[in-house]
């Protein structure tokens, strides 16, 4: 496993949409333990192929330690629910500051698998939290995106005199 380099706000590959994944191979499967190990380095419980500039739609999830890792390709949400729920974000591309961003509570996932078998999932919760952002990711939205204009504008404030 190797350690990618993690894109750093505001690099403009942040904000590209990233194309679905049509082959299942080795490649994808080093990619997904090379992302899991960049997620944990770097620290953080979710990341995609976009936070290191490969512009391919696959997230990984690890919410619950190691034999957690849960590995998205290609997810799409298929369904919100009307009540919202309120989380505290951050992103592996711009470390040392946080906020809270509203999302709907619940969601429905369309995924395939590695060996690109289809999968659904619902997900409430911090699991829901994880997915929707990380699928914004590979929408091309990054997370302050979600943001009031004012939020927004002082958390890269704050983010830019944390780089110095």
């Amino acid at each position: 496993m190797a350690l990618l380099p993690i894109l750093r706000y505001p690099d403009p590959r942040l904000r590209q949409p990233c194309k679905p994944i049509e082959i299942f191979d080795e490649r994808l499967a080093a990619l997904t333990d090379d992302l899991a190990a960049t997620m944990r380095a770097a620290p953080g419980i979710g990341i995609t192929l976009a936070h290191v500039g490969i512009l391919e739609r696959l997230t990984v999830i690890e919410l619950d330690g190691p034999g957690s890792l849960r590995a998205y390709v290609s997810p799409v949400i298929d369904w919100f629910s009307p009540e919202m729920q309120r989380h505290t974000e951050g992103s592996v591309s711009m470390p040392g500051v946080t906020d809270e961003v509203e999302r709907p509570a619940r969601i429905r996932v369309s995924y395939q698998d590695l060996s690109g078998a289809s999968q659904a999932q619902e997900a409430d919760g911090l699991l829901a939290v994880c997915l929707q952002h990380e699928i914004d990711q590979l929408d091309g939205i990054f997370w302050i995106d979600r943001l009031s204009r004012l939020k927004r504008e002082r958390i890269v404030k704050r983010y830019g005199k944390l780089k110095g």
